[in-house]
């Protein structure tokens, strides 16, 4: 694993893509800090990381399109899975090296406060916080974009992909604001949202079969419960992509209020597609 990370992390670092992600998020962060912080006056980092959160759809695809994507499309995967090491090795090697890219910048940011203190009153906890918050998201989204770099050998199309995918997790709270509360449009969507997973579990384990039952799994109880507790799927749908806000939860926990179910969540969104990118690389590697 230490040589998938060292191996990784040295090709962000001589080539424009690390750079150019730190000058990016430093360059954007800064830019925030000024008129929020020194010409506004604030004396929370809140709103400044709000904005820089959004510069993760950006950024975050340029540095995750080529973790996994690039060695599927120049085969340099099978040298990979010739080695003593297992799957999970790899991503997490890889994982890491990504994260210590987006650690750089972050202890930049880290000095902020400290620097600004003696401009005037700052409130740490809460700037921290926001920090750590921000810290948290980019671990999450990297996760995300690995796992769509896993699916793919096309750099290009993993890039539009998470950057599609990452803006709509960034306006899933105003599309969820849209969606009729009644039973059957959240019936309707539940059963959407089955088939979807279902199709994932198809492409992860490139079996069709994998991926019918799977949607039978789902789609099944859900007809049952519709049909004998339909009061139940009342704003169902809206409470439960609510949620799962990603956005939402990175929000909360940049409030000033330190939200311990928000870092477990953006934790466990890590961790999930982490584990999906080993079971996609498994499944590759012995397909």
């Amino acid at each position: 694993m230490i040589a998938v990370f060292t191996r990784e992390l040295k090709s962000y670092m001589n080539n424009m893509t690390g750079h150019v992600f730190i000058a990016f998020l430093l360059l954007f962060f800064g830019v925030c800090v000024t008129v929020y912080n020194l010409f506004l006056g604030m004396a929370s980092f809140r709103f400044a990381v709000e904005i820089t959160g959004i510069a993760f759809l950006v950024i975050v695809p340029i540095i995750t399109m080529r973790s996994l994507a690039k060695d599927r499309a120049n085969l340099t995967d099978n040298h990979l899975f010739s080695l003593p090491l297992k799957v999970s090795e790899i991503i997490i090697g890889k994982f890491l090296a990504t994260a210590l890219v987006l650690l750089i910048p972050t202890g930049v940011m880290m000095l902020y406060p400290l620097i600004l203190s003696a401009y005037g009153t700052m409130h740490y906890a809460s700037s921290y916080s926001a920090i750590l918050s921000l810290f948290l998201l980019g671990l999450a989204l990297i996760s995300i974009g690995m796992f769509i770099s896993s699916l793919t050998e096309s750099q290009v199309i993993a890039a539009v992909i998470s950057f599609g995918t990452l803006l709509f997790l960034l306006i899933l709270p105003l599309l969820i604001a849209l969606v009729p509360k009644d039973a059957l449009v959240s019936f309707l969507c539940l059963v959407a949202l089955s088939f979807i997973l279902a199709a994932i579990v198809w492409k992860l384990t490139q079996s069709i079969n994998a991926g019918m039952i799977a949607a039978v799994l789902q789609v099944v109880p859900l007809c049952a419960l519709y049909y004998f507790k339909k009061p139940m799927f009342e704003g169902l749908f809206h409470k439960i992509m609510t949620g799962l806000s990603l956005y939402d939860r990175f929000y909360a926990l940049n409030s000033g209020v330190f939200d311990i179910g928000s870092v477990v969540y953006l934790l466990s969104v890590t961790v999930f597609f982490l584990f999906i990118s080993v079971q996609s690389l498994e499944t590759r590697r012995w397909s």
